[in-house]
């Protein structure tokens, strides 16, 4: 099986995530990642799905999400012709003779140091999931506390828009 992105631009009602999470819980499928917010257009909502799947499972999902009544347009975004990104928060133990080594770490990932206590570093930072694991692994020999990773966000690249044409109708 191999990892795949689809993006889902929905109508902003309730229960709309519970339904198209549903659709994939009941197919027997393991969400990696799940992302949703608002779009450019008030009263649209994107969700980003990350799945492990083969083509024809996946192409049978895409179907049955298409039949659900509030879901606009799936449109599935291939590594090579999209924008994906990760976004992560670390927690780190950073004493005073650690914390110059845990910063200089963030810097070379293009992380950011949003908080500083006297015994932890929180840090932030975007990109693919490896760069991310990687920073994770330079993270580690320092005491990683806590983590939280938001699921991956993408757009296709180039200037269409995926809701130009959907939502003009």
């Amino acid at each position: 099986m191999s990892s795949h992105t689809l993006s889902v631009l929905v109508e902003d009602k309730p229960g709309v995530l519970a339904r198209v999470s549903g659709l994939f819980a009941r197919r027997m499928f393991n969400i990696d990642s799940l992302a949703v917010g608002h779009t450019e257009v008030p009263g649209i909502s994107r969700i980003t799905v990350v799945v492990d799947a083969d083509g024809i499972l996946l192409e049978q999902v895409t179907k049955q999400l298409n039949k659900l009544v509030h879901v606009l347009k799936i449109v599935e975004l291939p590594q090579e012709s999209s924008v994906q990104r990760d976004h992560i928060m670390i927690k780190v133990r950073a004493d005073a003779a650690t914390r110059l080594q845990v910063t200089q770490a963030a810097d070379l990932f293009r992380a950011a140091v949003v908080d500083v206590s006297t015994e932890s570093v929180v840090i932030e930072a975007t990109g693919s999931a490896e760069k991310l694991n990687a920073f994770l692994d330079v993270l580690e020999p320092f005491g990683v506390r806590e983590i939280v990773r938001a699921g991956t966000i993408g757009l296709g690249r180039g200037p269409r828009s995926m809701s130009e044409k959907t939502l003009r109708n």
